[in-house]
């Protein structure tokens, strides 16, 4: 980019310079090589393009999750979470085998074992997580949290999560129980059928949240 004096002011393009005002100074530069129509079709930009539509996948289906468990990660003081949150969103991706590149999906990576375990590991700011002693499985119309022995609160939040990540919407109910040192705790059970879905957990000790972090749904043996 430079600036010129003329006595005539110039705006637009000629051959492959453009001239335009920029805070009252008039400035040239050649025009970018960059081609809409190109990027949109050429075979040169492929992988761009499958990288850019999976970036940006990733980055709307974070958003969806997160928007279900929204005033929870405000406790957590981290304002720049959702930026790893989104790139855990990117690495859950990669574990999806089904789809053609650029077009895989964190709803078939959370299917797996694997991106599954990656969502459970991520930490919510200085916020503990949870061991394999915690997870969720269905009885009949109840679910129950199996938890760890001499579990360290006296409240828990339990929020269910039904992600639609194509619509990239979401359905989520919260239940605060209050804890009674029990292997098992009860909550009713509020999707039936629903395919994939989460469980977000809380643990509270004397009104200060000390544990946060997603746990292990696991499916009745067939």
């Amino acid at each position: 980019m430079a600036t010129y004096e003329s006595l005539i002011k110039i705006n637009g393009s000629v051959g492959d310079l453009v001239f335009y005002s920029l805070n009252g100074k008039n400035v040239v530069r050649k025009k970018s090589g960059f081609n809409k129509t190109a990027f949109k079709k050429s075979p040169t930009y492929e992988k761009v393009r499958q990288n850019s539509s999976e970036f940006g996948h990733c980055s709307k289906a974070g958003k969806t999750i997160r928007s279900c468990i929204e005033n929870y990660i405000k406790e957590t003081g981290e304002p720049l979470l959702y930026q790893r949150f989104a790139k855990l969103m990117t690495v859950i991706k990669d574990y999806d085998a089904v789809s053609e590149k650029g077009k895989r999906t964190v709803h078939n990576g959370l299917l797996t074992e694997r991106g599954m375990t990656f969502l459970k590991e991520f930490k919510f700011g200085n916020k503990k997580n949870f061991s394999s002693d915690f997870f969720v499985f269905e009885e009949k119309e109840d679910m129950v949290l199996n938890v760890a022995d001499n579990l360290p609160a006296d409240e828990i939040v339990i929020i269910t999560i039904h992600p639609d990540l194509e619509i990239y919407s979401a359905e989520y109910f919260e239940d605060q129980l209050l804890v009674k040192q029990d292997a098992e705790i009860r909550f009713r059970r509020h999707f039936q059928d629903a395919g994939l879905l989460l469980c977000f957990l809380v643990l509270r000790s004397k009104g200060e949240t000390t544990h946060m972090g997603f746990i292990e749904i696991k499916k009745p043996a067939d």
